[in-house]
């Protein structure tokens, strides 16, 4: 076999190796969700116990009240739960929209944090690290700054966490509010509940395992007290703090019935800029915890430390590199014997692709749509091939941050 044959082979290794994980993780997913189904939602029995919601907000004028107005309407009872918005080092109309809103809800337990540029502008980790120090509910959820949660999703990741002792966090899903706007929106939304909340549920079902999303979550507070707060280094604060959580020796359930709606980009530049610190924030977790793939304590969370070096590293590595070789290949600048059987076997991935996201949708009111299944395999061929974009100019940007000793810095996406 010549070198490009050998390069090929490993790459359709690797890359097969991960669509039949994935494939694995669709189908416990599937189930966990249909189990669900069957299932009354969770029920809070006895006095509700006191909740500190946080909400970390950078020139979020645009969507905050909104936000707000959300909150405050949760069906959990309002005497039980406070809510502080760190309006971080914002230059817009925020800390006027706020002020409003405190006046208008007087009697409320509506608390606004203004920081300044010494104080604040230091990343989403250190607005919540502030926000924490007037917190005083023994459970703390977090919303990002342009989410909409259903009435019901506070109550239901209470019901869950008090429950059961051994759950250290509970996490909900949160939904596309603007899915219809563009072929990107639809795009993200498809994503969203394929690639993170069915692998979610997938984990969870058959490792006990979850990532805390960045938004619609709640922890106990003595564990943000027990591991010293935010990372202030993570710009991917969440992923960070669950495998703190996990080696507490405590569980982080998926809740799929409380949900939260967000705005995602509307335009690939703002999607392109927030995936690349997705991306930049998990390498630097990736990173910072590989050292516990030896340590015997951490057995229960290998699989989400591998899960994320081979998303991040090997499937990258393999899809540029075996998208590479295909293309000189039809140049004419190297041979490979195997292409065709490359391509034979690309073909069945991507159809693999486009029936495993397509299942997915099955869980999903008002997405059983025919048109999905067209928007699925453009996604493939085209989003898709971005995202390993995103994932390598993140690597990069990692790098250079170590290189350069940069600091964490709030990174701001677009809200239209």
């Amino acid at each position: 076999m010549t070198i490009p044959d050998i390069l090929m082979v490993i790459c359709v290794l690797c890359i097969w190796s991960l669509l039949l994980v994935n494939i694995a993780l669709i189908i416990a997913g599937y189930f966990y969700y249909m189990k669900l189904e069957s299932e009354m939602p969770p029920e809070l029995v006895g006095e509700a116990p006191f909740v500190s919601i946080m909400v970390p907000a950078h020139n979020e004028g645009k969507v905050i009240t909104k936000t707000v107005e959300s909150l405050l309407a949760l069906d959990y009872p309002h005497d039980r739960y406070e809510i502080i918005v760190i309006n971080d080092n914002s230059s817009d109309n925020s800390s006027v929209l706020l002020g409003q809103l405190q006046e208008k809800y007087k009697s409320r337990n509506l608390i606004i944090i203004n920081t300044d540029n010494i104080t604040g502008g230091k990343g989403k980790s250190n607005a919540l690290n502030i926000g924490f120090t007037r917190s005083k509910g023994e459970l703390i959820a977090i919303y990002d700054a342009d989410n909409t949660p259903e009435r019901t999703a506070l109550r239901y990741l209470v019901a869950e966490i008090v429950n059961d002792a051994k759950l250290g966090a509970v996490i909900g899903k949160f939904r596309t509010r603007n899915r219809d706007e563009n072929l990107l929106t639809r795009f993200i939304n498809i994503e969203t509940l394929s690639f993170q909340w069915m692998a979610q549920a997938g984990r969870w079902k058959l490792f006990k395992l979850c990532t805390i999303p960045g938004t619609n979550f709640i922890m106990r507070r003595h564990i943000i007290e027990a591991i010293g707060g935010w990372d202030t280094k993570a710009i991917a604060e969440d992923t960070e703090i669950s495998f703190r959580i996990y080696m507490m020796g405590y569980r982080i359930k998926f809740q799929p019935k409380s949900v939260t709606w967000e705005q995602e980009p509307q335009t690939v530049k703002v999607w392109f800029k927030q995936r690349t610190r997705w991306a930049k924030g998990n390498i630097y977790v990736i990173v910072k915890n590989i050292p516990l793939l030896f340590r015997p304590e951490a057995r229960t969370i290998r699989f989400d430390i591998l899960y994320f070096l081979a998303i991040y590293f090997l499937l990258v590595t393999s899809l540029l590199t075996s998208d590479l070789l295909l293309v000189l290949h039809a140049l004419g600048y190297v041979h490979t014997t195997i292409s065709g059987l490359s391509l034979y076997l690309w073909m069945l991935a991507i159809t693999l692709f486009v029936v495993g996201t397509f299942v997915t949708l099955i869980t999903e009111k008002g997405e059983m749509r025919p048109s999905n299944l067209g928007i699925i395999l453009l996604m493939y061929i085209s989003y898709c091939q971005l995202w390993m974009l995103v994932a390598a100019n993140g690597l990069y940007q990692y790098v250079k941050d170590v290189i350069f000793k940069r600091e964490a810095k709030w990174y701001k996406t677009e809200r239209f």
